[in-house]
C-alpha cells in the first residue's frame, strides 16, 4: 500500500501514554485508562451505527478514509468469524480475503486472537502494524474488539510509543523449542514430577528470565517459579495494564492449538517490574498447558 498518499488524512492524534522510566521502560506501552475508554467508546460508536444503518452502508463508510471513522489514527476494522476481512480504509486489497492465519513480524497470529477476544464479546489485544501515520513504519498495536453479532465483530486500535518489540526467528524458535521440550517432559512423567521440576528456581526449566509457566483449563496456577505463593489461585481474570485478558487468551490459544501472544507481566530479571513479553503457549493435554515467554 502506498501510505504517503494517506498521510494527509490522518491528524496527529492525542492518545495519552505514560512516561517511560529507567526503573520500567514498559511504561511506553501502557496508555491511560481515558486512551482505553476513548477506543472502547469509539468502537461502540461504530457499533450503534451498524445497528441504526444497517451492516451495508456501516461496512461502506467503515472502508472510506476519508469517512467519519476514520480520526488520525483511529479507524474501524471489521471481520466475520470466519477471518475475512470486511472492513479497513488503508487495506483495500484485504477486503473479501481471509486473513485468519496472518502473523505480525513475531509470529502472532492477530487476527485469530482478536477473533477469540470477540467470541468472549469484547476485549483488548496486542499485535505489531503498519502505522500510516509514519509512512506505514511497524509498530506494537493495541486494538479494542467488539462483536456486533454472530457474524461480525469490529475493532479499533491505537499505536503505542515503546519501540516495536521484534524478536529475531532464532528467539522464537528458541522459545518453541524450550515450550515443546518441556511438553515432552511432561508426557514423559507424571504431572506431579513434571510440576515440581517446573516450579523449582534452580531446575532446568528456569534460565534467567525464561521460565515454563503452567496453568489448568480454568484458569488455575499450577506452574510459577518465581511467584510460588500463587500455584493454586484462580487466575483467570488477570489483566495487565492495558486490561488484557492475560490467561483468558492464553487458554483460548492453548485449546485452538498454541502459538504467541503478547501482554505486559513481572520480569524477574528486573527486580519483577512489568515488562512488554512475548510467550509461545501449547497445551499438554485438555486439562492443562505451558509456555514460556521472553522480554523486549
Amino acid at each position: 500500500m502506498a501510505f504517503a498518499s494517506v498521510i494527509a488524512l490522518l491528524g496527529a492524534s492525542s492518545v495519552g501514554f505514560a512516561a517511560a522510566t529507567d526503573e520500567n521502560e514498559s511504561n511506553a506501552y501502557i496508555i491511560k485508562p481515558e486512551a482505553r475508554e476513548d477506543l472502547i467508546s469509539f468502537v461502540n460508536e461504530a457499533r450503534d451505527f451498524v445497528v441504526e444503518q444497517g451492516k451495508d452502508k456501516a461496512l461502506q463508510i467503515f472502508n472510506d478514509p476519508g469517512g467519519r471513522f476514520v480520526r488520525g489514527e483511529h479507524y474501524i476494522i471489521a471481520y466475520d468469524f470466519n477471518g475475512t476481512c470486511l472492513a479497513h480504509p488503508y487495506e483495500p486489497k484485504m477486503i473479501g480475503e481471509n486473513v485468519l492465519n496472518a502473523t505480525d513480524s513475531n509470529g502472532v497470529a492477530l487476527k485469530r486472537n482478536m477473533r477469540e477476544v470477540a467470541k468472549r464479546g469484547s476485549g483488548f489485544s496486542y499485535y505489531i502494524w503498519p502505522n500510516p501515520a509514519h509512512l506505514g513504519a511497524e509498530e506494537l498495536k493495541l486494538t479494542y474488539v467488539l462483536k456486533v453479532d454472530d457474524g461480525l465483530w469490529l475493532g479499533a486500535g491505537t499505536y503505542l510509543a515503546g519501540q516495536a518489540p521484534i524478536f529475531s526467528n532464532e528467539s522464537r524458535k528458541d522459545l518453541v523449542d524450550f515450550v515443546d521440550g518441556a511438553r515432552d517432559f511432561a508426557l514423559n512423567t507424571t504431572k506431579e514430577v513434571a510440576l515440581e521440576t517446573f516450579n523449582d528456581k534452580n531446575g532446568k526449566f528456569v534460565e534467567g528470565n525464561r521460565y515454563i509457566f503452567a496453568y489448568d483449563s480454568a484458569g488455575i496456577a499450577l506452574a510459577l517459579p518465581n511467584q510460588p505463593d500463587l500455584i493454586g489461585k484462580n487466575r483467570i481474570d488477570l489483566k495487565d495494564p492495558n486490561g488484557v485478558d492475560i490467561n483468558r487468551d492464553m487458554v483460548a490459544l492453548a485449546q485452538s492449538g498454541g502459538g504467541f501472544i503478547y501482554y505486559i507481566y513481572l520480569d524477574p530479571a528486573r527486580n519483577m517490574t512489568s515488562g512488554l513479553k512475548l510467550s509461545y503457549i501449547t497445551k499438554v493435554d485438555d486439562t492443562w498447558w505451558l509456555g514460556t515467554g521472553i522480554y523486549a
